[in-house]
């Protein structure tokens, strides 16, 4: 009896979650940011939403997904943490992706985590503050161009 019932369980919950990344951020990231990736900004969660390919752009913004705490010290293996990664990616912010966006890889994601930030705001503050200069840039370089 009780083996059925766990494997009924079991049978339900699979068809909750698509694939394993899917799983493995409903247990290991969506307590924080929450089934939509809207997070709790006041609380320091940053929303993903259409946010988080931006990172993608910058230098040491790649690294910075991967050394968050919640990355670096989740239980998931590298692979299992960069199937992760690329699977928020293009779920959360596919549009934000760099046309160059090659996905994390086990090998990558490994060195990187033995590596989590102690300065988390401040780092992503100075990866914002890039981003917008690098979008600044852009568009400054497109309305330059289109005025011609």
């Amino acid at each position: 009896m009780r083996t059925a019932a766990l494997l009924l369980l079991l049978a339900a919950s699979s068809s909750w979650a698509t694939e394993p990344a899917e799983a493995d951020y409903m247990l290991n990231c969506q307590g924080c940011h929450l089934p939509d990736g809207s997070g709790f900004p006041s609380r320091q969660v940053p929303d993903l939403r259409n946010q988080m390919g931006r990172f993608l752009s910058v230098p040491g913004g790649r690294e910075f997904l991967v050394q968050v705490p919640g990355s670096a010290q989740t239980a998931l293996n590298d692979a299992d943490l960069a199937r992760l990664l690329n699977w928020m990616l293009l779920r959360f912010s596919a549009a934000q992706l760099p046309v160059y966006f090659q996905p994390y890889t086990a090998a990558e994601v490994g060195p990187l985590r033995k590596q989590p930030l102690a300065r988390v705001s401040e780092v992503r503050s100075e990866l914002l503050e890039r981003i917008a200069h690098q979008e600044q840039v852009q568009l400054g370089g497109l309305t330059s161009t289109t005025n011609r």
